[in-house]
């Protein structure tokens, strides 16, 4: 398959294009951001976030640049904008006023309250998996519940890393969705 073919299919949601695209590209942007963030489970994280907004995006995508140029572009913003973030988290931190001031460091173990309220919330969110299509429903089930990694699931769907990857990113989203509905 041809990129150009492939990102035509994938417009129409065809998922071996997705597949294809995913495949041919992933090296490209993981090493981009390799070099960027100098740390693999960022460069990981941030890859996958990229391939996930561009193919959430993918109608977007104007035929007269290079796929693989608008890729890296959509992943250094999404660096950009995590540097941004962590920036603006440790300034807060750092601009404290006072810094004789005495903290008061409160009692975080769960109250008996809190133990009901995490199993309903538990409950209810193992009711929202459900809603998931089955393939859905089990990588969330063998990465979250299980707590096996991408390589262990990987082995276990008997599918490539990437694939599982990007399976879970659209899980969440899907899921994430599921939870937002109001009377979910």
């Amino acid at each position: 398959m041809e990129v150009k073919k492939a990102i035509e299919l994938a417009k129409e949601n065809n998922q071996a294009a997705f597949k294809f695209l995913l495949d041919s590209y992933w090296n490209d942007v993981y090493g981009f951001q390799l070099k960027r963030t100098e740390n693999e489970n960022d460069a990981e994280d941030i890859t996958i976030q990229t391939f996930s907004k561009a193919f959430d995006k993918i109608d977007t995508y104007n035929d007269k640049y290079v796929f693989k140029t608008w890729l890296i572009t959509i992943s250094k913003n999404i660096h950009i904008d995590l540097v941004r973030k962590h920036k603006s988290s440790i300034i807060s931190k750092i601009n404290s006023k006072d810094d004789a001031i005495v903290y008061d460091i409160p009692d975080e173990s769960p109250t008996p309250e809190d133990k009901i309220i995490r199993e309903q919330n538990l409950a209810k969110l193992l009711r929202d998996i459900k809603k998931l299509k089955p393939h859905y429903q089990e990588v969330i089930n063998l990465r979250y519940f299980q707590e096996l990694s991408y390589k262990d699931i990987s082995i276990q769907l008997d599918e490539p890393i990437n694939n599982v990857k990007v399976k879970l990113l659209r899980a969440k989203k899907l899921l994430a969705q599921i939870l937002t509905k109001p009377n979910a």
